[in-house]
């Protein structure tokens, strides 16, 4: 926060939540993409006799069963990498918290996927928040994740899916989250 602040900036808190346009995603989108597009090239070009691919020639391979293979994975791949060029374009899972104490509201906002329920809101008075829960399971998969318990409801899930956060980084944003709204932070 700059020098020049004003009160107002002071009341409200805005996290934003990065959702499929992770570095990861984009990695796994292209290389599925090269791959698919590699065995599906590698499986035409045994079926048409003809060299389809740059760096190899693949026409001495048998359609049955080597190409017919390549081809099913090529068609594979390619609709992972679809998939998840889909899910970058869409955002899905991003959005923001935000937290007013002018309003006295605190507004969840997340992308999802197409449809009447693309847009994800909720929406709660400040009054109603009851603790700011750190959840931290070690393991083969492990989660970490920060919950908003709010009365009358499930808990809200604050941070992305996906990725397990840092410790630090979960407590410094719990604590933070916990000291702006004056709430216990609970599960640390």
């Amino acid at each position: 926060m700059s020098a020049s602040a004003t009160a107002e900036d002071t009341q409200v808190l805005t996290q934003n939540i990065v959702g499929a346009r992770r570095p990861s995603n984009y990695f796994w989108a292209v290389i599925s993409m090269i791959g698919g597009v590699g065995f599906l090239l590698a499986g035409l070009s045994s079926y048409f006799k003809v060299n389809l691919l740059i760096v190899s020639n693949t026409t001495s391979l048998q359609f049955i069963p080597q190409g017919i293979a390549l081809t099913f994975y090529g068609v594979a791949g390619s609709l992972v990498s679809i998939y998840l060029w889909l899910m970058i374009l869409w955002n899905v899972g991003g959005g923001y918290n935000e937290f007013n104490k002018n309003t006295n509201t605190v507004k969840i906002f997340r992308w999802g996927y197409p449809g009447k329920n693309r847009r994800i809101e909720l929406e709660n008075n400040l009054d109603e928040v009851e603790a700011v829960k750190a959840e931290i399971k070690e393991g083969l998969n492990p989660k970490r994740s920060l919950y908003l318990r709010v009365k009358g409801r499930r808990n809200i899930p604050l941070t992305r899916v996906g990725e397990p956060i840092p410790l630090t980084k979960l407590e410094n944003q719990g604590a933070e989250l916990a000291r702006f709204l004056g709430v216990p932070l609970e599960g640390i």
